[in-house]
């Protein structure tokens, strides 16, 4: 069946391109108010298209205010697996904008290569899996497993109502497994299928030391410097060689198996390119390599701490409070809260006697790290396709960031994700000139009708083992 919607797709390949270039000149930046009129304009575009392409149920989910999603399904196949396939339409802001060679919302065919700001995050991913759903609706009639899309409208705002989404519409959305459009590969030049990423859990606090600020002539050397004490405490958190010194934390994390290290080493890495990006230098446990620290280990990490004077100039001042931010990326099997609350003993048991540690309460829910079983149908079947597409098989890794849909479906829906985008991780995603490779459009158009073919020959059934009951 993929064969005629494979020749199909490329057939169509220029209305499609431009179908493409249509969506990426509507500006859908879902952060700002000032965007809200070209975020309906994203959605009117795509609920027309679904609706020409012959899908049903096409309509706006929607949950406790923010950006609706974008639904239509199409279920008939029974017995066979039901799908979910994700992405989303709303981009991050273009700025600066003097940076950008050409307009960001302006496409711009250069050098294989489609440059505007969402190309790669991920339109031009979420295109090919809408074009393949109609194609297939087009040629045969039918699918051959039932697929229901979900395009989010909030996925770089950090998807604050989609948790409110999934519970006022789980009925509709129940699915056997989530297939992500989203989701860059690893590598320009070796195949790899995406089974997660890290948790995500932060934490804020403030310290003080005296009931107000004092002069340093007058107090200094004889008073505590809240900001000494800041600094004392989030030493404490880590030993010289940056291993994690909090008791507890991590305890429940999943031992790092054999074939996870070996996915790890499986792709190439230049550790003179990853620290020099940035400048930075190593850090971290010696007993695993970057990747693995960056991808399959839990961090914790200060990421602001502040008080006293910090205007221009000189004020001698000896400060009363300070304040810190931290976030920890959790490795799979982590707990937030457990991981949260091994954090809030850490910093109490190290506060001297004098100071007051204060732990802001409106902390935000944490995210665990959601992760496909290795011998998921799903994966398996992906792997099968892409050792066809590419001639040797893919290498299975996980991202260092977090990906709250999969988190998220995965606790209400009981359902796993892979991510089977097509972007590339040198594309320039959130940054001026992002591009996509138009080559990654040729692939799609093959690769996901092989896939969707490939689905439909397995049963529903054996994806129930999979399933958790949310």
């Amino acid at each position: 069946m993929s064969d005629a919607v494979i020749a199909h797709l490329q057939a169509e390949r220029p209305a499609i391109l431009e179908r493409l270039k249509a969506l990426l000149r509507i500006p859908s930046v879902s952060t700002d108010p000032a965007y809200a009129k070209d975020m309906d304009a994203a959605r009117a575009f795509l609920l027309a298209r679904l609706r020409e392409l012959g899908l049903n149920n096409v309509q706006l989910l929607a949950g406790d205010g923010g950006q609706p999603a974008v639904f239509g399904e199409w279920t008939g196949a029974p017995g066979r697996p039901t799908i979910i396939v994700y992405g989303h339409y709303d981009v991050q802001p273009a700025d600066p904008l003097a940076l950008w060679h050409t307009p960001p919302f302006e496409p711009t065919e250069r050098d294989g290569r489609l440059y505007a700001r969402g190309a790669s995050d991920v339109k031009g991913s979420t295109t090919i899996a809408i074009e393949t759903v109609g194609a297939f609706l087009k040629v045969a009639g039918g699918c051959p497993i039932n697929v229901k899309l979900f395009l989010e409208g909030e996925e770089e705002s950090g998807s604050p109502s989609l948790r409110s989404i999934v519970a006022k519409h789980r009925d509709l959305l129940r699915a056997d497994a989530m297939l992500s459009a989203d989701g860059a590969r690893a590598s320009t030049g070796i195949p790899t299928l995406g089974i997660g990423g890290r948790g995500l859990v932060g934490l804020e606090f403030s310290l003080r030391t005296a009931a107000k600020d004092g002069h340093s002539g007058r107090y200094g050397g004889a008073v505590r410097n809240a900001l000494v004490e800041m600094a004392a405490l989030v030493a404490s958190l880590h030993d010289r060689q940056g291993r994690i010194q909090v008791e507890g934390y991590g305890a429940d994390a999943l031992p790092v198996s054999n074939a996870a290290r070996v996915a790890a080493a499986a792709l190439p890495f230049d550790a003179g390119e990853f620290y020099g990006a940035i400048g930075g230098t190593p850090w971290g446990d010696s007993a695993y390599t970057p990747r693995e620290l960056t991808t399959i280990r839990p961090t914790i990490e200060l990421n602001g701490m502040w008080g006293g004077y910090t205007g221009a100039g000189s004020k001698t001042v000896l400060p009363c409070e300070a304040h810190a931010k931290i976030t920890m990326r959790l490795a799979p099997g982590m707990d937030p809260e457990r991981a949260r609350a091994a954090l809030r003993a850490h910093l109490r048991s190290h506060v001297p006697e004098g100071v007051t540690l204060e732990i802001d309460q409106r902390e935000g829910r944490g995210t665990p790290a959601p992760t496909l079983a290795e011998d998921h149908p799903l994966l398996l079947t992906a792997m099968a396709v892409q050792q066809a597409v590419h001639g040797r098989p893919p290498v299975i890794t996980r991202s260092g960031g977090t990906l709250p849909i999969s988190a998220i479906f995965r606790e209400m829906l009981g359902i796993g994700t892979l991510a089977y985008g097509l972007a590339m991780p040198d594309e320039d995603v959130h940054a001026p000139n992002e591009f996509w490779r138009l080559s990654s459009l040729d692939e799609g158009l093959r690769s996901w009708p092989m896939l969707f073919t490939a689905l439909g020959e397995r049963q529903a059934a054996e994806f129930a083992p999979f399933r958790t009951s949310p």
